[in-house]
């Protein structure tokens, strides 16, 4: 079974071709960080010019790397939500388009079932059910994985994602673009001496706002004599502590027995190492992603979208030529 697919909810125009959902033929991504580096973050309308006028190029090329034609694919997969609404548009409008032509099925997916799929292309023996800790530049969830296509999220931030959070203490700190791994590089070279406060509440939600106020408050008091290494590493162990604090309490809560990172902040070395570190303590089995497929990918929504397909959530492109993009869509109950 081989599948087309398309993402594109952000700065990355990316195509990938699986076959049955876990062996990757190929994955091409177009990034644009250094168009949006001079600009501190992502210029939405920029984004979507750029997307397109790479996807076609881009989808040229996963055929070629796989070395199949359009006509041996079985159905067409996209990102239809959550991300930028015109980003999420030209990848949409895309696959709406060759699905029609090549008269297959579309597969509409959600991003955040993506970066959760991720981790099936690198565990081929994973399964559901798990608990996923979903970390990214939009997102902090808990989700309770049931099955496949089965998800609740059971706790998320009331404010900044980690992954925002991390880029605004980078703006702060004078660092680079994108902020995470500019505060990960600097925190390496430095210790956790400033103390930063921790957001706790009764259920499983997070908040990051208050230790990013922090940061602020502290550099602009401190001003020259501030030790950034220091402040990053502070920023970075502080943060990791709440994420898989939380994860742990989960895991208690549900009964189960693995745990999975997924979200472009799972590329962070300490939280990859701190999760993993506390689940084998408590005796669950922890799954990361490989490093490629963190960030955002088509291969991972080929993943998504290929368990979807074979539990019946596919359209013939007919009954589905008013597919829309979304950009708030939610996800599980």
């Amino acid at each position: 079974m081989l599948g087309l697919t398309i993402e594109s909810s952000c700065d990355e125009t990316s195509v990938a071709i699986l076959e049955d959902g876990r062996n990757v033929r190929a994955n091409i991504v177009a990034t644009q960080i250094d168009i949006h580096k001079m600009y501190g973050g992502v210029v939405p309308e920029i984004a979507s010019r750029e997307h397109i006028s790479s996807i076609s190029q881009v989808v040229e090329e996963a055929l070629q790397v796989a070395k199949i034609n359009f006509s041996d694919l079985d159905y067409i997969g996209v990102t239809y939500g959550p991300g930028l609404i015109g980003a999420l548009l030209v990848g949409v409008s895309y696959a709406k388009a060759l699905a029609y032509s090549l008269n297959i099925p579309i597969v509409p997916t959600h991003h955040i079932e993506g970066h959760i799929a991720a981790n099936y292309i690198t565990h081929k023996d994973l399964e559901p059910e798990f608990l996923a800790l979903v970390v990214s530049g939009g997102h902090s969830h808990l989700i309770h994985v049931k099955d496949y296509t089965d998800f609740e999220v059971i706790g998320k931030t009331r404010d900044d994602a980690v992954g925002e959070a991390f880029d605004k203490v980078a703006r702060t700190l004078g660092l680079g673009y994108p902020g995470g791994p500019e505060v990960s590089k600097r925190a390496s070279e430095g210790k956790p001496t400033y103390s930063l406060p921790k957001t706790k509440f009764d259920n499983l939600d997070f908040s990051f706002s208050g230790i990013k106020t922090a940061v602020i408050n502290i550099a602009h008091k401190e001003g020259s004599n501030l030790r950034v290494n220091d402040m990053c590493a502070s920023f970075e162990n502080t943060v990791c502590e709440e994420l898989v604090d939380n994860t742990m309490k989960a895991m208690n809560i549900l009964n189960l027995n693995k745990v999975v990172l997924a979200g472009g902040v799972s590329a962070n070395l300490h939280l990859r190492h701190l999760l993993s570190n506390e689940a084998k303590k408590m005796g669950y089995e922890c799954f990361v992603p490989d490093l490629k497929y963190c960030t955002d990918n088509a291969a991972m929504i080929g993943s998504a979208a290929y368990y979807n397909f074979i539990s019946g959530k596919k359209y013939n492109i007919e009954d589905k030529l008013d597919l829309n993009a979304v950009a708030n869509l939610n996800i599980g109950k």
